[in-house]
C-alpha cells in the first residue's frame, strides 16, 4: 500500500550512497540499496517485482521531494527515477541527487522523444544510462547489473587508493623513522670510532712512551751517552724511509734503534764499561751474545716480534763473517743491516767500539770503508746521502729553545726533554701541562745544570701532530 505522500514503506533500512545495506546477519553478503522514483504506482509496483526476485534491496519514492527524504534517511546504492514528475522532474532530482550524494549511481526512464529533455537530464544529472519507456526487461536488468558493477570497481578503486595513500603514509613515517634511527646510529657509530682511534692513539703514544723509558733505563745502566738510542732509532727509521720500506718497518726500526742494547742489562760490569776494542776474546764473545738474550726478553711481546728479529741478527757481516749465525749479504735482514750502520755511527762517536771517540765526519769515513765488508754497501750509500741532507733527517722542524722557568702549560716539546745525565723526562710531540713544568724546574733544581728544552714553534705543530713516532 502506497502512503499519502505517494511512496512505498521499506520493509527495512537500506544502505547509503557510500555502501551497499547490512541484512542484519554479520559476516553475511550485502545487497545492493535501489531507489525507484517515479509517480505512477503501477509502474513502481512493476518495478518492484520485476526486482523482487533479485539480491537487490528495493526502496521506492513516488517524487523528487519524497526520493530526497528517503536519500536523507537511507543509504542507496542506484536510483532509478521517471523522466516527467509533478513538481520536480527526473532531470532536476538526478542532479540535486548528484550534487549531495555523487557517488550514487541515477538512471533515467523517459517516454519523451525530445532529445533535449534527455540532453538536459545526461548534463545536469550525470546520469549513467538513460532508457525509453516502456522499457525492455532484459535490457533493464542488465543496465541495472552494469550499473551496480560499474558502482563495486568504483568503490573497490577508492578503497585501494585509500589503503595505498594509508600505507604510503605508513611507509613514509616507517622511513623517517628508519632514517632518524640510521642517523642516530650511525651518529653512535662515529662517535664510537672516534673513541676507539683516540684510545688507539693513547695506547700507542703510552706504547712508543714506555719503549723510550726501556731506553733511558739502558743507556743508565750501560752510561752511554743521553739520547744515544733515539739517535739511533731516529737514524734508522730515516734510513728504511730512504730506502723504500714502509711505515709500519720503519716504525720497527726505530723501535729496534731504542731497544737494540737492552740484552747488555745482563752484562757484567767489566765488560758493559770497556769499547769493544779493548775486550779480550773472552769478553768479546760474551758481549756479543747480548742480541741473543735482546731477543729472549723482546719476544713475548707481540708488537716486538719483529723487532726482536731484526735486534738478533745486528752483528752479521755483510760478508758472511758476523755473529750469531753467520749470515751474509741478502740474507742478512735488511733491518739488521740498517741497524748495523746506525748503531756504529753513534758507536763510534760514542766511545763504545774504540777507546778514542770519534768526530761524526770520521765515523761516516770509516763506515763508508767497511761497505762490503761489515755494512751493506747500498745502505751505506743512502747513509751518507741523508748525512749530507740533513733535511732529510727531520732536522728542519721549527723550534725555540726555552728555560725551564719559561716552561708553561699547552707547549709542544719539539724534541725528548732529558736531564743533564741524559735521563728521559718526557718525549717528542707531548704537550707539558702545568704539573709537568714543575715537576721539570724540581729536576733541574736537582742536578745543578740547565736543561736543554726546545719547543715547536706555531707553525710547526699541525706538522708534529701528523707525524708519525
Amino acid at each position: 500500500m502506497d502512503t499519502p505522500d505517494g511512496t512505498t514503506p521499506s520493509p527495512m533500512v537500506g544502505t547509503c550512497a557510500s555502501g551497499p545495506v547490512s541484512n542484519g546477519s554479520e559476516g553475511t553478503p550485502q545487497k545492493p540499496a535501489i531507489l525507484i522514483v517515479d509517480d505512477e504506482p503501477s509502474v513502481l509496483s512493476a518495478l518492484r517485482r520485476l526486482l523482487h526476485a533479485l539480491p537487490y534491496h528495493v526502496l521506492t519514492a513516488g517524487s523528487g521531494a519524497a526520493a530526497l527524504d528517503v536519500l536523507a534517511t537511507q543509504e542507496v546504492d542506484l536510483i532509478i527515477s521517471d523522466m516527467r514528475m509533478p513538481g520536480m522532474s527526473g532531470a532536476e532530482l538526478l542532479s540535486r541527487a548528484q550534487a549531495l550524494y555523487p557517488d550514487i549511481m541515477r538512471i533515467l526512464l523517459t517516454g519523451y522523444s525530445e532529445i533535449e529533455a534527455v540532453v538536459q537530464a545526461v548534463n545536469e544529472g550525470g546520469i549513467y544510462r538513460y532508457l525509453n519507456k516502456p522499457w525492455d526487461e532484459h535490457d533493464l536488468l542488465l543496465t541495472i547489473k552494469q550499473a551496480l558493477e560499474q558502482l563495486r570497481l568504483h568503490k573497490e578503486a577508492a578503497r585501494l587508493l585509500a589503503l595505498t595513500q594509508h600505507q604510503n603514509e605508513e611507509l613514509a613515517a616507517f622511513n623517517t623513522a628508519l632514517e632518524a634511527k640510521v642517523t642516530s646510529r650511525t651518529e653512535e657509530i662515529r662517535q664510537t670510532v672516534m673513541f676507539l682511534e683516540d684510545a688507539q692513539r693513547d695506547l700507542r703514544r703510552n706504547f712508543m712512551t714506555m719503549v723510550q723509558v726501556g731506553a733511558s733505563m739502558i743507556e743508565l745502566r750501560c752510561g752511554a751517552m743521553g739520547g744515544e738510542a733515539h739517535r739511533v732509532g731516529h737514524l734508522a727509521r730515516h734510513l728504511a724511509l730512504a730506502l723504500g720500506l714502509d711505515g709500519l718497518d720503519a716504525q720497527d726500526l726505530y723501535f729496534a734503534g731504542l731497544l737494540h742494547g737492552i740484552g747488555k742489562l745482563s752484562l757484567p760490569d767489566d765488560i758493559l764499561h770497556k769499547s769493544i776494542d779493548r775486550m779480550t776474546p773472552a769478553e768479546a764473545h760474551t758481549y756479543y751474545r747480548h742480541p741473543l738474550r735482546a731477543q729472549m726478553l723482546l719476544t713475548p711481546v707481540a708488537q716486538l716480534t719483529q723487532v726482536a728479529h731484526i735486534v738478533r741478527h745486528q752483528y752479521e757481516r755483510f760478508n758472511g763473517r758476523g755473529t750469531p749465525d753467520g749470515l751474509a749479504e741478502g740474507n742478512i735482514p735488511l733491518g739488521s743491516r740498517i741497524l748495523a750502520v746506525a748503531r756504529d755511527y753513534e758507536g763510534l762517536q760514542s766511545g763504545a767500539i774504540v777507546r778514542e771517540r770519534l768526530l761524526p765526519e770520521q765515523a761516516a769515513e770509516l763506515i763508508k770503508m767497511q761497505a762490503g765488508l761489515r755494512y751493506d754497501p747500498q745502505v751505506v750509500e743512502q747513509f751518507l746521502l741523508l748525512l749530507s741532507d740533513p733535511s732529510m733527517l727531520g732536522g728542519s722542524t721549527p723550534y725555540r729553545q726555552v728555560a725551564s722557568g719559561d716552561l708553561v702549560a699547552g707547549m709542544r716539546l719539539a724534541d725528548d726533554l732529558r736531564t743533564s745525565r741524559g735521563v728521559l723526562l718526557m718525549t717528542k710531540g707531548s704537550v707539558v701541562s702545568e704539573y709537568q713544568a714543575s715537576v721539570v724546574r724540581r729536576y733541574e733544581a736537582q742536578e745543578g745544570a740547565p736543561f736543554t728544552i726546545l719547543v715547536a714553534t706555531a707553525d710547526a705543530e699541525p706538522a708534529m701532530q701528523a707525524e708519525p713516532a
